[in-house]
């Protein structure tokens, strides 16, 4: 059994990454919005966090009532809590993954969490 899991992503609307990964620590998303278009619904998070990567094009975040500009480029991270709605710009597209975590679940990262290993 391989220990790795690939897939490739072309353009769909959104694919979610935690079923056909078998990912077991988060939930990512890619996600293309067309111009003009935006997600139907507001949303909060009960336990989960969510950083927003913005890969290509423009748009908008409604967070806890204040719109937030996007450019491709842009990080953002969203505490559990803060109602979000987004959405493309009127005159183009906008590509961006979206990584979904636990709050507060972070115990190492980089070199705290290696293990160097013999090839």
């Amino acid at each position: 059994m391989k220990n790795y899991q690939k897939i490739h992503v072309d353009n769909e609307s959104r694919t979610e990454l935690h079923d056909v990964l078998g990912l077991t620590g988060a939930e990512i998303s890619i996600n293309n919005l067309p111009a003009g278009a935006g997600v139907p619904f507001v949303h909060a998070h009960k336990q989960n966090e969510e950083i927003y990567i913005i890969l290509e094009g423009s748009g908008k975040a409604i967070l806890d009532g204040e719109e937030v500009a996007l450019t491709a480029g842009d990080f953002v991270r969203v505490a559990p809590a803060t109602k979000r709605q987004f959405s493309a710009a009127a005159d183009q597209g906008i590509k961006y993954i979206c990584i979904q975590v636990k709050a507060n679940s972070l115990e190492s990262y980089t070199a705290d969490d290696a293990t160097l290993c013999e090839s």
